[in-house]
């Protein structure tokens, strides 16, 4: 039989796929490896999914996800035109590229020596990025962050000379991961400003912030604000995301999704959890609090933790190489994340859970370094 691999692409041979956190497969696993909230959604959502439990599931779902987008402006202040919804907001991402990046396969000419094929991020960040770039055939260009993982200023990478203020698409994670470290909205205005390009400010965790940059996907029809349902929204099951941006862009994304991407049901969802959103505003603050209170209590145990403005910390234990103590902590029934790459394999990354699980992955760490 004539050998198979023969039949595949060679970029996709090459290609490194995405590596999401682990699934436990055992029961009585504390899972703090994949940042998903631990307080369950409201009342309100479980009743609205049940309620479309119906015959409706022969039907296609709303193709625009019309009233979701209706309550998302309402809530946002803008028109429904400047959002749109994706099947989590990595399906929006990976058509952002699409959108907006020309593959290097294309045979187009380029221009300004390649920047309309470039992908361009910060490091470390959002390990899905690379992987979207390559499956598009986009050049990618990558630039470290400051110390402690800082915002560079714009001075900053001017004097750099290796980013590019003309690259055709730039994803800044503010909040970024995952490191939790927070952006002010002011230091983000001024890169959206001297950029060329598209800019995507990825907000996953900004509920967990102390400030959005919202405002800039308004102000700046180049700058694309990406938010999703599943970290501070707990819907992480329905995959539900979304952009809000300038209706130009949003029409250009529009063009290349699948047309029914959002399911029924996550739809539904999203929409009875905006109409119930103190309920998460409190759970938002719950689970601050476990993050600082597990923060004081591992530096006291004697890891470094970085100040966090998400929903997990970032932190370097003691005695142990991060490595080791990923499976010594899975020995003790708790999950967390660790990424291998030059800059952040000295840290573990852990997702903040409830109060019991806090006290459980305080006892954990104790009894390894005492053991």
């Amino acid at each position: 039989m004539k050998n198979l691999s023969s039949l595949i692409r060679p970029l996709v041979r090459e290609l490194h796929g995405y590596v999401p956190g682990e699934q436990p497969k055992i029961k009585g696993l504390i899972k703090l490896n994949t940042n998903e909230n631990p307080y369950p959604p409201s009342r309100k959502v479980f009743a609205a999914v049940k309620a479309a439990v119906d015959a409706r599931f022969r039907l296609y779902p709303n193709p625009t996800a019309q009233v979701l987008r209706e309550k998302l402006a309402k809530l946002h202040h803008c028109k429904p035109e400047n959002i749109i919804l994706g099947n989590g907001s990595d399906e929006l991402l990976a058509l952002a590229i699409r959108a907006f990046v020309e593959p290097t396969q294309s045979g187009e000419p380029t221009t300004r020596k390649g920047v309309k094929e470039t992908v361009q991020y910060f490091t470390p960040s959002y390990s899905l990025y690379p992987v979207l770039a390559a499956i598009h055939g986009a050049k990618t260009n990558i630039v470290p962050l400051g110390k402690d993982f800082a915002l560079p200023t714009v001075s900053d990478l001017k004097r750099g000379k290796k980013w590019q203020f003309n690259a055709a698409l730039t994803f800044v994670t503010t909040p970024n991961a995952p490191s939790g470290r927070g952006y002010s909205t002011a230091d983000l205005e001024q890169l959206c400003r001297a950029q060329k390009g598209v800019v995507i400010l990825d907000e996953a965790y900004v509920d967990f912030a102390k400030e959005n940059a919202l405002e800039l996907a308004v102000k700046y029809p180049h700058v694309i604000i990406s938010r999703t349902f599943s970290k501070a929204y707990s819907l992480c099951y329905q995959r539900v995301g979304y952009f809000v941006a300038h209706p130009e862009l949003i029409g250009a994304v529009d063009k290349i999704r699948d047309s029914y991407n959002v399911n029924g049901l996550g739809q539904v969802a999203a929409a009875a959890t905006l109409d119930d959103l103190p309920y998460y505003r409190a759970n938002f603050k719950k689970v601050i609090r476990t993050r600082e209170k597990l923060s004081q209590e591992l530096t006291h145990l004697g890891f470094f933790v970085y100040p966090s403005q998400a929903n997990f910390i970032f932190a370097r234990p003691p005695k142990f190489p991060a490595q080791e103590w990923l499976q010594k902590l899975r020995e003790q029934k708790i999950l967390v994340r660790w990424f291998g790459y030059p800059e952040t394999k000295e840290f573990l990354r852990i997702t903040i859970g409830t109060d019991q699980e806090a006290r459980q992955m305080i006892a954990a760490a104790s009894k390894i370094l005492s053991a």
